[in-house]
């Protein structure tokens, strides 16, 4: 299988592409993080009224439409257009042509998405027509367009891509997981480029009340929406479900360098360990996040004295918190106590197996910029959350080194380590 293998190649993000509830586009979505917006609000998608949770992250104006043609708007979730729009704007970023390469160029152009719920939400919509009409709305595709792994050929048909075409789904470290399959690829030479990151829109009535069922949303901020998400504020009760799209263009250091791409950052480490423990709380010790971390750090050769900033995974549960709090001292040790972090589900929510990918696209913001984004509604920090999480408001400094990190159902964690090409 590897027998022509010699050295791994190093693999960078040359192209992001956003779609999120604080923005539409990487450009938006990087001034409101720094800006520390809110993109939480009352639901649009369906009318909310009765339900015990009437918020969500939404993108609003989106215009899905445009991103398919007319014969297919009835047939695919609403994971497609978002992620199409996302796809199409990383190869733009990256300065790739697709529609102009050849066949051959096109096969080695390869697709990883990770979705938690994937088609879900399309799903439930179809149930409706069936069971209360008008049946002739209900799609012909429901099968194909409900199941996880229909989604990268989706985006493989529309952009004509010609290479692997697949779907991680292991909750909300999807995308996390799919980025570093993605980058294996890359580093083994399997395939050139990647379409890379993470999808999801669960915003549907009866994927809300199972989320509510399980005590994880918060009901307390429906008459506050952009107050609701609070990771480690002391009274926070939940987290807030949201939709996004976040995609990345990998490639190899050296085509990069030979293209004259613009670089954001070259992928070094990654680390993944399971609980296993509970479908969807976490082991109070917090042992398995702190070795993912631990060797996320370890496979890029990292210190945690070298980081400049962690991307958190904040969901703003109780629990979850005040864990993977335990879990960066047990992985990054006093260093901790120095280095800046930041919850990005304070402001867009919790996009679930788009999560790792939100958090990277935070990453690469404070990388280009300067500026790490904050972590908005922080008014008073749980006295077990104690970290420097960057409070309320963005601060200026330098990253060349940040730590992403992710948790999610069924006792799964997940890291990256991103750097600067040096």
């Amino acid at each position: 299988m590897l027998k022509n293998f010699l050295r791994p190649r190093r693999v960078v993000i040359t192209g992001i592409g956003c779609v999120t509830p604080i923005g539409i586009g990487r450009e938006r979505f990087w001034a409101s993080l720094e800006a520390g917006i809110s993109g939480i609000r009352r639901i649009r998608s369906f009318d909310p009224t009765g339900h015990a949770v009437q918020i969500a992250g939404e993108v609003p104006d989106f215009d899905w439409e445009a991103e398919l043609s007319p014969k297919d708007r009835k047939h695919v979730a609403r994971t497609v257009p978002l992620a199409l729009a996302a796809a199409r704007e990383a190869i733009a970023d990256a300065g790739l042509d697709t529609a102009g390469m050849s066949i051959d160029e096109r096969r080695k152009i390869g697709v990883e998405i990770g979705t938690g719920g994937g088609g879900l939400a399309f799903t439930e919509r179809q149930y409706s027509y069936w069971y209360n009409g008008p049946q002739s709305k209900a799609s012909v595709y429901t099968i194909p367009s409900s199941t996880h792994g229909g989604l990268s050929s989706e985006i493989s048909m529309a952009l004509g891509l010609r290479g692997l075409s697949h779907v991680v789904s292991t909750g909300c470290t999807s995308s996390t997981d799919a980025i570093f399959y993605a980058a294996q690829h890359i580093a083994l030479g399997r395939q050139d480029i990647m379409i890379a990151g993470g999808v999801d829109a669960p915003i549907a009535p009866g994927i809300m009340a199972g989320f509510d069922l399980m005590t994880v949303v918060t009901r307390d901020w429906n008459n506050e929406p952009h107050r609701a998400s609070r990771p480690f504020a002391a009274g926070r009760s939940g987290i807030v479900a949201a939709e996004g799209s976040y995609l990345f263009v990998l490639e190899g250091l050296e085509a990069a360098i030979a293209r004259n791409s613009k670089i954001y950052a070259e992928i070094t480490g990654y680390g993944a360990t399971c609980d296993a423990y509970h479908r969807v709380r976490l082991d109070d010790s917090g042992i398995e996040p702190a070795r993912a971390m631990t060797l996320a750090l370890e496979d890029a050769g990292v210190a945690a004295d070298a980081l400049d900033y962690v991307n958190l995974h904040g969901t703003s549960t109780v629990l979850n918190d005040r864990i993977e709090t335990a879990a960066v001292k047990a992985a990054l040790g006093p260093h901790a106590y120095r280095i800046p972090m930041s919850a990005t589900k304070s402001q867009v929510g919790h996009p679930q197996g788009a999560s790792g990918a939100a958090g990277i696209a935070a990453a690469l913001c404070a990388m280009t910029t300067s500026v790490v984004p904050p972590t908005i509604n922080l008014d008073e920090a749980d006295p077990e959350c104690d970290l420097d999480y960057v409070p309320n408001t963005a601060r200026r400094a330098e990253v060349n080194t940040a730590l992403c990190n992710c948790i999610g159902f069924g006792s799964k964690n997940s890291a990256i380590v991103l750097e600067k090409v040096r």
